[in-house]
């Protein structure tokens, strides 16, 4: 079984605010290192209604303050939307204050819309058409400074931190795999060209100096309950959120709602089993059922878990039951191995 990490969009629900959400990210954030789990990762969305993380690399310094052992990273930073040099000193100084702890994912998309993309960066010039330049500058930041190299980040030069692509579509497959980079797919609501944008990024994949061989990240939706049927019914908080972003109706996210599906057109249903079909909803044997099918169909490296729930409690309890089920797996794994009957 491989590694577990985390996704977590630091979601504001109805009746909450930004700071319960911080406060929550926080206190999720020490339950995973608890479970054992890999990295806990923050994106970067704006002028979205019921996401709180915009000012990501706040939100990680804040999270890796809470913690003391799991790596704390962006899924990811929009470089578009950032001077490459503004992003080295802002991920210098968390891996400065936290070393050996900080990741950088790096996505071309704005993250928002194109009225909030323009009021973020002023002009649009550049940006996505310049994504395989702005992330070579960015890691020459990290870089020990050359000779005559009059342009530093200070903090970041000669200071490590792990830079990731991130896609959701065959592009970023084939810079990571130039570049010899890890990469993390965006299958968690992009599945379309998961097991293609996989097999290219292996197939053309260049070894560097940060690593050795191609390593993929695939995210992964779960909603995981003590039954099935209590785990549909916090699914149906996502779907809703699903529905009404896709209606141009952004906002936070809903409570649960019994049988939502049946109260949509079938269209809509479609829409969410298509871009949200690499899902686990359901009990602890169905987590575990599906993880161990996930995993053996993509050959995927790690498995970054999201799934935007209401009740924090209940969220925590999630990510337990999925913690849970790769500890399960594992140790029927290594059973086999010895050939003694699993657990």
């Amino acid at each position: 079984m491989v590694p577990l990490s985390i996704l977590d969009l630091s979601p504001i629900v109805e009746g909450g605010d930004a700071a319960q959400s911080f406060r929550n990210s926080a206190d999720l954030a020490r339950h995973a290192e608890r479970l054992g789990y890999r990295r806990y990762w923050l994106a970067e969305h704006h002028n979205m209604p019921g996401i709180a993380s915009a000012a990501t690399a706040v939100v990680i310094g804040h999270v890796a303050a809470a913690t003391s052992t799991i790596r704390v990273g962006a899924g990811g930073i929009m470089l578009p939307n950032h001077a490459p040099l503004m992003v080295a000193e802002a991920f210098g100084t968390l891996a400065s204050l936290y070393p050996g702890r900080i990741d950088l994912g790096l996505g071309r998309a704005p993250g928002t819309d194109q009225l909030t993309a323009h009021a973020l960066r002023r002009n649009l010039a550049g940006g996505a058409d310049t994504f395989p330049e702005d992330v070579i500058e960015l890691m020459r930041y990290f870089a020990p400074p050359g000779p005559g190299q009059r342009v530093k980040a200070v903090p970041g030069a000669g200071i490590e931190v792990p830079v990731w692509i991130l896609g959701s579509s065959l592009y970023g497959a084939q810079l990571a795999a130039a570049l010899g980079l890890p990469y993390a797919f965006a299958s968690h609501f992009a599945p379309q060209e998961m097991e293609q944008a996989i097999a290219l990024y292996r197939h053309r994949f260049k070894p560097s100096g940060e690593l050795a061989e191609p390593y993929v990240m695939l995210g992964l939706n779960v909603f995981a309950a003590d039954t099935d049927a209590e785990a549909r019914l916090l699914f149906s908080s996502h779907q809703q959120a699903f529905v009404n972003l896709r209606s141009g109706r952004p906002g936070r996210l809903p409570p649960p709602m019994e049988n939502f599906e049946e109260t949509i057109d079938p269209q809509w249903r479609a829409l969410i089993n298509q871009m949200l079909s690499c899902r686990i909803v359901g009990s602890p044997e169905t987590v575990k059922a599906g993880l161990r099918d996930f995993v053996s169909r993509t050959g995927a490296n790690e498995i970054m878990v999201t799934g935007q729930i209401f009740d924090h409690e209940a969220r925590k309890h999630s990510f337990e039951i999925a913690a849970k089920a790769r500890d399960e797996l594992v140790a029927a794994e290594r059973a086999k191995d010895s050939g003694q009957p699993p657990p």
